[in-house]
């Protein structure tokens, strides 16, 4: 039944309450202790029951429960405290990014995502990917970056997990009440819901647009769950990961091309965009069509200043986490909107191809992303290596290690994740200039002074609040399952506050091997069970729903935590979320990672538990791999890297020899690390590993250092590069555009003539080689090329290994086209077998990347 008209009921407060709304409407509770504090303080039960969310908790709130609180004076008292902390946060103008950059003109950074982690209330997220974008925001907050975010708001967001009586994953899709969440709806001035049109299949689909505060940054998130809307229009937004292929294009036609225009009506105008992801690129191709009709450009030159300002961040070595979308689907939705970029089908196709000549090859997002944005990365040194690798073909006759995508190292937000215990603590010995300061290494080196006894004491309340959680949650699990009553009852004494405490918790991929550690079911129950030394193990996870494989494994785990003698040592915790990480990470001694190298990306849960004290087992994989090479470089203490990083042909064959590399640690260093004690009953070798740890991570592996990080090296950079190519009605933008047509056009006639060497080929340790080169260039003119002299040691296959190039330069004049071009090598440093050759590559000083893909000439073997 319709209604015939509706209304909005919102929270009645008293007076001397009204700023509880301003609280609870800005995210930066999620984050700051006080707040929190405020809102358990009002009603704690409330607080637990509504899932940390403020703004249902006022809604629900007993009238009386208020009018007290109204009247108290310490409550009134502290609830002044913390706007007055809020306001300050919000209006201070001496933020990190204004302090070291001023107030650029007009620099707006829009950063893209289909997915924001903020707080376990908002349900918008999977997982990490989603926790990483929102710690993106928190941190740009905190550093006064200016930045908004665009994301989708799913009516469903991602399921809730539940196991059946079997042990097998089974998924549930809960409504949010949007009006009962910390957002707000965009409005227009004679209060009608702000929108914007988005064409599919031929018709439009309207948009509204809801804001979310983040601190100081704004997020907006769309919604198509509009009355206006077709019901399969309705749906676009219902779930985040759900859906069929036809139903991810649409939303990705929707967070790209939708965002971008959602921005312009709420009179935004970003000079840099940043994708999280490729889910986003099609805002590249939005902005192209925006600048063509704005400032009357063609589709190359407005490509030039969009791809200026474009930023791209990829998230995944895995091949299957890359979207990738049949031609003739892309037609069906987006056959008008090509048409009217003045591009061929096949051109606009070829964007998206890592082969743009091959007519059978789907459109992938991330190719997109990669060939339109000015600067691209993965997020470890590691899988920067990998995504060089994997995305090579895009960029042929390009060494690998000189492919155009970069790294920028994940962070979290310390901030959100770190427990109250652990923040006084720092509060008294780092000083209070450690809440804004965390990428300072002297300011962590401090922790080394930290009492044993206090920083201990502190780590053990945590993991015995994490040992209550973890009862309370697996009896409710139990009770919803139908279990006997006797192992209800049994879930009051499931693991142990004072044990030995492994954490697992992630999503549960196959490659990401949740398993491993019960490879050996006997070993590890003699592990778990020894006398006067017991270990217990918490996981957690959710499989994607359509993921049989990864549901198997959480099937594994749970069978086997219902066995007599792991019954008290092994537990999985339903419905994996921000609030049970937050126990996890705060309270584990351990963290255990054990994918299967080189395929996760970064990984971040493991950096969660650094400023809580806990200490990482893991592969080395992700940030974990620099992480322990920097530390070996330091003679520092980190943890434990289970293998040295070997990669086997045989799967089974790497997980045998990696499993019992885990128990030999567990055995022989960990477990009886953990359980040594000094006479006055602490663990004073443990301690002092814990302060290594953190003295030593904490600086590198945190989000302001990300945001600085993408700040410096991207979205100042990008943002100079934008206003340079749009100033004089895109005058330097034009003459991009007509280099590029001219250097694609006459590249075929470039070639290196010959190669010749000015010095002896048997050279002593030292010399330095001088070497000539004539080129045919054609149309082109030296200043619009780079010719580099490319010099390495040679393998044993004659290939060049561990080359560098050495710029070459114009000598003499050209003679019927061909140039001549010399170059003198650095001081050879080492004996043995070198070899070079002669590249050349366009050259223009605006040119956003080093090659043009596809436009690369090397002399021949025999030049």
């Amino acid at each position: 039944m319709k209604p015939v008209q509706v209304f909005h009921v919102i929270p009645s407060l008293p007076a001397p309450l009204e700023g509880l709304r301003q609280l609870a409407y800005n995210l930066r509770w999620a984050w700051d202790h006080d707040t929190i504090e405020l809102f358990r303080r009002l009603d704690s039960d409330l607080w637990e029951s509504t899932g940390h969310n403020p703004v249902l908790m006022l809604g629900s709130i007993d009238q009386a429960e208020l009018e007290a609180a109204a009247k108290d004076e310490a409550f009134l008292a502290h609830l002044d405290r913390t706007l007055k902390e809020l306001d300050a946060y919000l209006t201070s103008p001496s933020t990190w990014f204004h302090r070291t950059y001023g107030t650029p003109e007009a620099m707006l950074v829009a950063y893209f995502s289909a997915e924001f982690g903020l707080t376990e209330c908002l349900s918008v997220f999977a997982g990490g990917l989603g926790v990483l974008a929102g710690d993106h925001l928190k941190g740009a907050s905190d550093l006064g970056v200016p930045l908004v975010g665009v994301g989708l708001l799913y009516q469903q967001g991602y399921f809730k997990q539940y196991l059946n009586p079997a042990g097998w994953q089974q998924e549930t899709y809960e409504d949010n009440d949007f009006r009962n969440l910390p957002l707000s709806l965009e409005l227009q001035p004679d209060g009608r819901p702000l929108t914007i049109e988005v064409a599919y299949d031929g018709r439009a689909v309207t948009v509204q647009i809801w804001r979310v505060r983040v601190g100081r940054v704004n997020l907006f998130l769309l919604d198509t769950n509009v009355a206006a809307n077709r019901p399969e229009d309705r749906d676009i937004t219902d779930q985040l990961y759900g859906g069929d292929l036809e139903t991810r294009l649409k939303q990705e036609i929707l967070l790209g091309i939708g965002g971008h225009r959602a921005l312009e009506a709420l009179g935004l105008a970003p000079t840099v965009y940043h994708m999280n992801e490729g889910h986003s690129a099609f805002l590249a191709v939005e902005w192209v069509r925006r600048l063509m009709e704005q400032q009357k450009l063609s589709f190359a030159e407005a490509r030039e200043v969009a791809s200026a300002g474009l930023i791209f961040t990829t998230h995944t070595s895995v091949p299957a986490g890359h979207d990738y979308f049949p031609p003739a689907l892309l037609d069906r939705y987006l056959g008008d909107y090509i048409r009217r970029l003045g591009l061929a089908p096949a051109d606009f196709y070829g964007l998206g191809r890592l082969h743009p000549e091959r007519q059978d090859e789907d459109f992938c997002m991330t190719v997109l992303a990669l060939r339109t944005a000015s600067a691209s990365n993965g997020v470890s040194k590691l899988h920067g290596e990998v995504s060089r690798g994997m995305w090579k073909a895009i960029w042929p006759g390009v060494p690998e290690d000189e492919i155009p995508i970069g790294h920028v190292t994940n962070g979290v937000h310390f901030r959100s994740w770190i427990s109250y215990e652990m923040n006084q603590l720092y509060d008294r010995y780092l000083g209070p200039k450690w809440r804004e300061e965390h990428a300072d290494p002297n300011l962590w080196r401090r922790a080394e002074s930290i009492p044993a006894e206090e920083l201990w004491r502190t780590h053990e309340r945590r993991r015995e609040r994490l040992v209550a959680f973890a009862r309370r949650r697996l009896r409710i699990q139990l009770l919803r399952r139908g279990a006997p009553q006797s192992e209800i009852d049994a879930a009051d004494e499931v693991l142990d506050p004072d044990a030995l405490t492994i954490g697992f918790a992630r999503r549960f991929a196959t490659y990401k091997r949740a398993t491993l550690l019960l490879r050996d079911v006997e070993r590890l129950r003699q592990i778990l069970n020894q006398p006067g030394r017991p270990v217990q193990i918490v996981f957690a996870g959710k499989a994607h729903p359509r993921d049989d494989a990864g549901k198997a494994l959480i099937q594994q785990v749970v069978k086997l935590a219902q066995q007599k003698e792991f019954r008290r040592r092994l537990v999985f915790l339903e419905d994996y979320d921000m609030a049970v990480a937050r126990y996890l990470v705060q309270g584990s001694d351990i963290w255990l990672n054990t994918p299967l190298r080189p395929q996760e990306a970064s990984g971040t849960s493991g950096m969660k538990v650094l400023p809580n004290g806990g200490l990482n087992l893991s592969i080395l994989d992700g940030w974990w791999d620099e992480a322990w090479q920097d530390a070996a470089a330091q003679k520092r203490f980190i943890g434990w890297a289970i293998g040295n990083g070997e990669s086997y042909t045989n799967r089974d064959d790497q997980d045998q020899v990696e499993s019992a590399a885990l128990y030999a640690l567990l055995e022989r260093d960990i477990v009886p690390g953990f359980y040594e004690r000094s006479a006055d009953g602490l663990p004073r070798r443990w301690i002092a590993q814990m302060k290594s740890s953190i003295s030593t991570l904490c600086p590198a592996f945190n989000m302001q250092r990300m945001v600085k990080q993408y700040a410096a090296d991207s979205y100042v950079m990008a943002d100079e590069k934008y206003q340079q190519l749009t100033a004089n009605q895109a005058a330097r933008a034009s003459a991009l555009a007509a280099w590029t047509a001219h250097v694609q056009a006459h590249w075929k006639e470039v070639r290196v003539e010959s190669v010749d060497s000015l010095t002896h080929t048997l050279l002593p340790v030292g010399s330095r080689l001088q070497v000539r080169a004539r080129l045919q260039l054609g149309a082109l003119t030296p200043d619009q090329v780079a010719v580099e002299l490319y010099v390495g040691r040679l393998d044993a296959d004659g290939e060049l290994t561990g080359a560098y190039a050495i710029p070459m330069q114009p000598a003499g004049e050209a003679t019927g086209g061909v140039w001549t071009f010399e170059a003198v090598t650095v001081p050879c440093p080492r004996s043995g077998l070198h070899g070079y050759t002669v590249r050349i590559t366009p050259f223009h000083p605006d040119a956003p990347k080093a090659f043009l893909p596809g436009v690369i000439t090397w002399a021949d073997a025999g030049g």
